[in-house]
């Protein structure tokens, strides 16, 4: 059985309704003064954070947000729902939330459905006032299951047992820009080679406020790429959101598998020492299932 990931509107009131859950709002202060869910905290720094995979760096990550999330209430014992906008607004915002406290060892964690835009659309009550949060001390319990190295990609790249997937957008893949943020925001463009490539988009329905496809769909899409339920997966874009936005919607298709490279494409493309390709890949001679 699946485990529960998406909460809906109705499943989100009822909880805060009993006390039982905390709500992280993820996007940037200035917005989240405009009005968010009553009682949310906010934490814009797990949309903005940039990270490393040397240990150091992950010490580094570790330590950051045991501090963001003591500092906002959220504990081990109590459950953790994010939400940003949509799905779509911010990269994948929220998936990232969620990944993080999963790879921080929280248990008890999931992702509003809709997010905000749906809560507002069904006229849900919203607060501008920010309500000062009570603190505690989260201790990380890292599940390095879920995490993947550039040690770990680069052994990936001649590992036919292991599947690399790129979601970001078809400009960052085919090396026309190096990021969202910019034509040269990271110093180098293209991909990570033997990487297949599907669109973040590709995993979300095309509604006014987009949510994940059925799981058949995304079996089916995956399917048509090699990729399956039991692949060793590592997915990533450039900085772990829009990866932690796939790893969700193939979680919740089955696949079990899955990691992500958090650091991304933000790392990769700043040691000039590992490999990238760029323009219109050649076919490549991919892995079938028996």
């Amino acid at each position: 059985m699946t485990e529960k990931i998406l909460y809906t509107l109705h499943e989100t009131q009822a909880l805060l309704e009993e006390g039982s859950v905390l709500l992280v709002d993820i996007r940037d202060q200035d917005t989240f003064v405009e009005g968010h869910i009553p009682e949310a905290v906010n934490l814009p720094e797990i949309f903005s954070f940039l990270s490393d995979s040397s240990p150091e760096g992950l010490a580094v990550l570790q330590d950051t947000f045991a501090a963001s999330f003591s500092r906002v209430g959220v504990s081990h014992e109590r459950k953790v729902i994010f939400y940003e906008d949509s799905f779509d607004t911010r990269y994948g915002a929220s998936c990232r939330g969620y990944w993080l406290a999963c790879y921080l060892g929280h248990r008890d964690c999931g992702i509003l459905d809709g997010g905000f835009w749906a809560w507002q659309q069904y006229g849900l009550p919203e607060e501008t006032v920010e309500i000062p949060p009570t603190p505690t001390r989260f201790t990380p319990r890292p599940n390095h299951r879920l995490m993947a190295t550039r040690e770990d990609v680069f052994r990936a790249m001649g590992d036919s047992e292991t599947i690399l997937l790129d979601n970001r957008d078809a400009n960052e893949w085919l090396g026309q820009t190096s990021s969202p943020y910019g034509y040269d925001f990271a110093p180098r463009r293209g991909r990570i080679p033997g990487a297949r490539w599907i669109e973040w988009y590709s995993f979300m329905n095309r509604a006014a406020i987009p949510g994940f496809r059925p799981a058949h769909e995304i079996r089916a899409l995956c399917a048509s790429h090699q990729i399956y339920p039991d692949s060793d997966i590592i997915i990533f874009c450039f900085k772990g959101s829009r990866a932690a936005n796939t790893f969700v919607a193939l979680k919740l298709a089955g696949f079990t598998r899955l990691r992500v490279y958090f650091a991304s494409w933000n790392e990769w493309s700043r040691d000039p020492s590992l490999p990238i390709e760029s323009g219109e890949p050649q076919p490549a001679n991919v892995r079938r299932k028996n």
